[in-house]
């Protein structure tokens, strides 16, 4: 059985507070500033409607031998690297859409920054028993109107198909792909997919009471949007025995613009250049049902696409924006960004010797290019993070 969190909000507050407060030391060396590439859309091409037939997966979990853990593979083609950017698009009318892209000529720079694959996980063996908690959990309930509302909690957002998101600009909402699609088909509830935005907790307000001898507490409700349009990259989009978690991240755009504070993105610097070399992220875990839970931990490992680490997490956090605190040069100063989603767990076994992490995957140069031309419509703004 996992071990419960004792530290439970609002008792650990103080803890909360102070570590919220935190001011980081200056960098000791200015971080390279990355080149954004290029990415035109080429081509809009009419696809048939789904069918809608697949089910969530909340409990996304892969398998990844040691070809595919290298880290120093020759960079993909350019075809390939455009072939995998492509994107389709889903309307709330069930029309969808594939656009292709091209991507800047090598003279401009483009070389540099293409990563290189990682190879393709494919899904873990039945007889592995998944594990998300590591040790005692490390989680903390998020509640109370000063927290759960409050800037950075407030850009935590739920999907209505059992996932998270996170809010990344007054009309968008960044998730995990597997939360609409399974690689083949798009989920069932994608159909009329909806974002629900906590609002304060009242009178009305269900109860809930963790034991018979503690005091009811109050969840909050959640006021839902329909999402207007969902993109999915093709690199997600490949079958079910090739799916890959470098590629698992989606666009929610709203039908109408929401009023609550949203964190801005940046490609993920290495984890070196990251406030205490932390990642943190807010979701809504499926054993903690009406809360908010967030958790923060160090990034154990990275390469190229994923970063590994053992934030404790559970079903329904998939989806979350993985964020941390990237010095900004301009504002000299530290500053909340996202870099990266919540995907899920992943077996490895490198050299003989099985690991296990849960996994994030990063914003790189081409994938922040991408998400900034689904939010902002134009690759010119997109040109530095």
């Amino acid at each position: 059985m996992f071990q419960q969190a004792k530290a439970n909000f609002p008792s650990s507050s103080t803890f909360l507070l102070l570590l919220l407060s935190l001011h980081p030391s200056l960098p000791t060396g200015a971080p390279r500033h990355p080149h954004i590439p290029s990415l035109v859309p080429h081509a809009t091409l009419f696809l048939s409607s789904p069918r809608f037939s697949a089910r969530p997966q909340l409990d996304f979990t892969t398998y990844c031998n040691s070809s595919c853990y290298q880290q120093g593979e020759l960079p993909p083609s350019r075809e390939s690297l455009s072939e995998m950017l492509a994107y389709e698009t889903l309307y709330a009318d069930g029309r969808r859409t594939l656009t292709t892209v091209d991507l800047e000529e090598e003279g401009e720079g483009t070389a540099a920054q293409i990563p290189p694959t990682r190879g393709r996980p494919v899904p873990a063996p039945h007889r592995r028993r998944k594990r998300q908690i590591y040790g005692a959990d490390g989680r903390f309930n998020i509640r109370g109107n000063n927290f759960l509302l409050d800037y950075p909690f407030s850009t935590a957002v739920r999907i209505s198909t059992g996932c998270t998101g996170v809010l990344v600009s007054e009309s968008h909402v960044l998730t995990a792909a597997h939360c609409v699609h399974d690689g083949k088909d798009y989920v069932k509830g994608a159909r009329k997919l909806r974002v629900g935005f906590l609002v304060p907790p009242s009178n009305a307000t269900r109860t809930r009471r963790p034991s018979s001898s503690a005091r009811p507490v109050k969840t909050a409700a959640v006021r839902w949007v329909r999402v207007k349009r969902t993109r999915v990259p093709k690199g997600w989009i490949q079958g079910p025995q090739e799916i890959s978690m470098d590629f698992d991240y989606s666009l929610l755009e709203l039908r109408w613009p929401h009023k609550q504070p949203y964190m801005r993105l940046s490609v993920a610097p290495s984890a070196k250049d990251l406030a205490g070399k932390r990642i943190h992220f807010s979701g809504f875990d499926s054993d903690r049902p009406g809360e908010l839970v967030y958790r923060f931990c160090p990034v154990e490992d990275e390469s190229n696409d994923l970063i590994y680490q053992h934030c404790d997490a559970r079903p329904g956090a998939s989806g979350s924006g993985v964020y941390g605190r990237v010095w900004d040069p301009v504002a000299e100063r530290w500053e909340r960004k996202v870099i990266g989603v919540f995907s899920g767990h992943q077996w490895l076994e490198v050299n003989g010797e099985n690991h296990d992490f849960n996994v994030a995957v990063r914003l790189t140069p081409l994938k922040f290019a991408q998400i900034c031309y689904w939010v902002r419509g134009n690759h010119v703004d997109c040109q530095q993070d």
